[in-house]
Formats: C-alpha cells, structure tokens, sequence
C-alpha cells in the first residue's frame, strides 16, 4: 500500500540513511498519498530529517528532497510550518541551490496569507532580514516571491511597524545598493506598499523612500529615467498616490520635462513614458481637467502621434479634443489597414490599449468617449478590422483578433458585432485560425465575450450557449470528424 510505503521511507530518510533510490522512491510515494493520510503520519523530526538533507553538495538529492518536502508541507497548516521550522526557513533562503530558495519563498507566501501566522513572522527578526535579503537575489523569480510576501507582510499596522520602524528599513536600503536592477524592485515593493491605504503611504513616505525615487525622474541616466517613470506611474494608481504626488509637486515637474525634451537628443528612450504618465492621469481623472490643466501633454501626444517614429505613433495616448482628435484616429485607421506591417502591427497595439476599458470604469461617459473614438477609425471599423484579421499573416490577425477582444466587455461593441452580418459565425469558427497563436487569440476574444455581465442579455441565449461551449471546449478543440484530418489542429 502506497501510505504504508511512504511511512517506511520516510522513517529511514529521518534517520538519514536513506539510499539515493530510496529518495527517489519516496518521490514517487508522496504523491500517490493523499494529503490528509500524509498529515497523520507526519512528525517533525521527518521535515526536519529532510531540510537537513538539503545541506549536502549533491544536486540529484537536494532536487529529490526537494519535491519531497513541496508536497509534504502542502499537508501542514501554515501556522505549524513557521513555529516548527522557522530555523530551517532561515537556512533555506540563504542556501545556494534557488530551487531550495523558491521552495522556502513558496512557504513564505502561504504564512503570509495566514492571518494566524503573520505575527509569528513578524517576531522572527532575522527571517525577515532575510526574506530582504532575496530581493537583491540573482533568481527573478526568488525576488518576485520576495516582493510579494513583504507586501503582504506591510497590509498590517504591526507589519508597516516591523518593516519601516526598525534596523529592517536599514536592510532595505543596504539591499538597494546592490545594483540599479535590485533598487527598482525595492522601489516596486514601496509602490506596491504606499497603493494600499494613506496610512501605508505615509510610512513609506516617512522612509524617504518614495522622494528618492522621484529624484530619479531627472537623473544623467536616461534608461533609469524610463524605468523611474513607470514606477511613478503606479504609484499614481491609487488616489492617494495621486494626491502625494500633486501636493510634493510631481505632477508640474513631469510637465516641465516633458517641455524640456524638445532640447535632449535621448528624450526618445523617456519621453514615451512620461506621456504616458499623463495618460494614466487622464484615464483615472477628467481628461478635461487634465488636457486644459497640463496643454504640454496633449501638444505632446499630437506631436508623436503625427510624426513618422513608429515608437511615438504607437504610445500616443490620446484625449478628448475637437476635430485634429478625430482626424488623427481616422489617420491610425488607415495606417492600420495600408502601412508597412511593423508599423501596422504598432497600431493595432495602440488602437487595443486605447480601447479597452475595465469593467470597474465603465461609466457612460468613458463608455461613450471609446465608442466614439473607435468609429472615428473608419467608415466601417468591425469591417475593417475584419478585414485585417482574414489576411494571411498571423501577427496581423492577431493584433486585429487583439482589437476586437479589448471593446469585448463594453455593450455598445457587442450590439456593433451582433449587426454585422457573420460576425458572431465567424467568432465561433474554429476553421479559420491556422496556428498556436491565432487559436490563443481567438479563444482571448471569446472568454472576454463569455465573462462580460451584458453579453447573454446582448447575444441572446443561443449565441450565448455556443460562446460558452467554445470556451468550455478551450481553445484546441478538434470536432471529432469523420476520415477528414482537420489542418491546423493541436
């Protein structure tokens, strides 16, 4: 019996002589037990037995303990695991090998989820210095973990205490110095930090963290310029990020560099980002207000929408204006339809991000403001994208397919497409994606058409019932037919 095999192996893995075969097989044994049978016959010395036996230079056992211990701590309560192991969580963030670093991030996570273990981390100094410490690590993904735990961490007026009130925000900062890569990601966790409440703004406000960052706005490197813009762009996610940014004066000195790029041979590598800036502002804000309080922007954004650089075309972000608005989305229309295809492809990008609208801002005004931007792309822009997405050049039909699944979710789209003669026919068929990419495109389209709240009242039920059993069927799905071999299928 498979539980009865796996307690043998276990108990010889305790005593740590256990063959490398023996490792192998208890591999395989921990995952045929279900995890309930698991839990009643473990104790601690056998965790303990096999974290010890990550301590060797031997890949092929530090792999199989490995798997072993994944499966195994799944059947502990998180509370347990930290007030257990918390010396053997320690060791395993500092151990050289990055899958025993994930495997310990990855427990890291689901304690900091447990609001019954969060404090136990909290009184354990020395792990938290450590879980810091992975942020500068050379594993992207040990760092991401990293990130995401201490965020979770700092949700908690006793968390936001442990990491900005004591020797940690010192660790913080001595991590930070590693490289310019490494300061990012502490900047990413302050940003992730400040987006949860005014409170927790004001902590990281208080660490000077955040003005630092806003430093960088104007720094000599023009490639940390880039990436300081899209920090600060989040940060203005929240409301009051908003607010901090506009009381500290941020929002001015962006315009100002903005009008101050005209002068600098590298603006291009920033200044797309910092039209953006303003573009996220004027999504979350009222463009109105935005566009007449900062002109610079909307100059700007004319400006690189109506020059020949592919790069400023497709990140023009654009606003509520009067006709130069209109001839300007009629004019990436019909680059979208007749340009060289690189620059089509841009387009198509650009017309999808400036689409597509979230079901959280679907006011009647956003709703209405996209719906006239989309026909002022055309005389007939569902046939024109249509058109693209028939063309026999994947990257086009995708980017068109990419098209229709951004106005997906927003009612008046799904009225435009159930009018249109075929359109519905055409979602539907599979025949007509010829790859991997095209049928991922398709089935995108057809999930965010199933997922919208109005689209069973819009389609109908019948329409409805087949968009759902295409999803259900996902998107590889082969009729089973008779002899007739189905080109293109996975």
């Amino acid at each position: 019996m498979a539980e009865e095999a796996a307690a043998e192996l276990l108990e010889r893995a305790a005593r740590r002589d256990a063959a490398p075969e023996e490792l192998r097989a208890l591999r395989v044994a921990v995952q045929a037990v279900p995890l309930a049978a698991l839990r009643s016959r473990l104790a601690e010395h056998h965790l303990r037995a096999l974290f010890g036996l990550l301590a060797v230079n031997d890949r092929e056992q530090v792999s199989a303990c490995v798997s072993i211990l994944e499966r195994l701590l799944q059947a502990l309560d998180p509370l347990y695991v930290i007030q257990s192991l918390r010396e053997e969580l320690q060791k395993g963030l500092f151990h050289p090998d990055d899958s025993v670093k994930i495997l310990t991030m990855s427990q890291v996570g689901r304690i900091v989820e447990d609001s019954a273990a969060v404090p136990e981390i909290l009184h354990s100094p020395e792990l938290l210095q450590q879980i810091i410490n992975c942020i500068g690590g050379e594993k992207i993904a040990v760092a991401k973990e990293a990130i995401k735990s201490l965020s979770r961490i700092a949700q908690s007026q006793e968390g936001l205490e442990a990491l900005f009130g004591s020797s940690l925000l010192g660790d913080l900062r001595r991590v930070m110095a590693t490289s310019d890569v490494v300061r990012y990601r502490v900047y990413e966790l302050i940003v992730e930090i400040s987006s949860v409440s005014a409170e927790s703004l004001n902590y990281c406000a208080s660490s000077g963290l955040i003005s630092e960052l806003i430093g960088e706005l104007t720094g000599e490197d023009v490639l940390v310029r880039a990436t300081c813009i899209e920090m600060v762009t989040a940060l203005a996610h929240s409301p009051q990020g908003r607010q901090y940014l506009a009381q500290q004066g941020v929002i001015d000195r962006i315009s100002n560099i903005i009008l101050g790029a005209q002068s600098d041979p590298f603006s291009s590598f920033y200044l797309p980002g910092f039209v953006k800036f303003f573009g996220n502002l004027a999504v979350v804000d009222s463009p109105q207000q935005i566009c007449e309080r900062y002109p610079v922007f909307m100059e700007k954004v004319f400006e690189m929408a109506e020059s020949q650089d592919p790069t400023m075309i497709g990140v023009a972000v654009l606003q509520k204006t009067r006709s130069r608005f209109q001839n300007l989305l009629s004019k990436i229309g019909h680059q979208a339809k007749n340009a060289p295809t690189k620059l089509r492809l841009r387009c198509l990008d650009a017309i999808s991000s400036l689409l597509y609208l979230p079901p959280d801002q679907q006011t009647e005004d956003l709703l209405r403001m996209t719906e006239s931007w989309f026909t002022s792309l055309s005389s007939q822009p569902l046939e024109l994208f249509r058109s693209i997405s028939t063309q026999p050049f994947p990257d086009l039909h995708c980017g068109a397919l990419r098209v229709f699944t951004a106005i997906a979710n927003q009612p008046w789209a799904q009225k435009l497409m159930l009018s249109s003669p075929g359109f519905v026919e055409y979602v539907v068929d599979r025949s007509v994606e010829p790859d991997k990419a095209s049928k991922d495109a398709k089935y995108e389209l057809v999930k965010a058409l199933v997922n919208s709240k109005t689209i069973a009242e819009i389609f109908g039920n019948q329409y409805y019932l087949r968009l759902r059993a295409y999803l259900l069927e996902g998107p590889y799905y082969v009729k089973a037919a008779s002899t007739t071999a189905v080109e293109g299928a996975e």
